[in-house]
């Protein structure tokens, strides 16, 4: 069994349960890879009669209940955050980017930089932002001071899916994750904790 010697915290917004999906995969993975993990949810802004107006909107707000809502805290806490939001007009949702920007006390004392990150994404339609919407996560770990680590292309599986970002999937609630996306979450997931497990034990060595 690998030794449990980093953190990983997974952060994601999810309204219709795609993105939940793929934050549990990606949490599993980078498990049984070596890293204690924590998964959590950025809090809801929308208004309960959107909620309530969408079935699979409700359901998954019904099932992800009793997931944390994420905090300061477990940033803190990671060595690596891999942060996950459906694609909104090739952007991150409201609701991560709300998150995002309550952590600028945390980047003023520099306690953002240093850390792995990451993130993954998905929309319901081919070329519905994906790219764009990860590529705009990104920029916002630039200004961390963040060591971003995707997926790329090194493994052969990535030639399937074809998003050397991060992980995505074409879908909703009535399109099942299938095989490449669940694929591309553990090659994901796995290359994180790998990174993650060589720069804190380098920088621990050299320091």
């Amino acid at each position: 069994m690998p030794v449990h010697d980093v953190h990983v915290a997974v952060i994601y917004y999810s309204s219709t349960g795609t993105v939940a999906e793929l934050a549990r995969l990606i949490a599993d993975a980078a498990e049984h890879a070596g890293a204690d993990v924590r998964l959590r949810r950025a809090a809801e802004l929308a208004p309960q009669t959107a909620i309530d107006a969408n079935p699979a909107w409700a359901a998954n707000a019904a099932a992800t209940a009793d997931i944390m809502e994420a905090t300061h805290e477990d940033v803190l806490w990671a060595d690596a955050v891999i942060f996950g939001s459906p694609t909104r007009f090739g952007n991150v949702t409201s609701q991560l980017k709300q998150y995002l920007d309550t952590l600028g006390g945390l980047w003023q004392q520099g306690k953002l930089a240093d850390k792995v990150y990451s993130g993954f994404t998905a929309s319901a339609t081919k070329h519905g932002g994906q790219e764009s919407t990860l590529l705009a996560l990104y920029h916002t770990i630039h200004h961390f001071g963040g060591i971003l680590v995707t997926p790329g292309y090194t493994d052969p599986a990535k030639f399937a899916d074809g998003n050397p970002y991060g992980t995505s999937h074409v879908g909703g609630p009535d399109i099942p994750l299938d095989d490449e996306a669940r694929t591309a979450a553990r090659i994901q997931a796995e290359r994180v904790v790998k990174f993650t497990k060589a720069i804190k034990h380098g920088l621990s060595q050299g320091s």
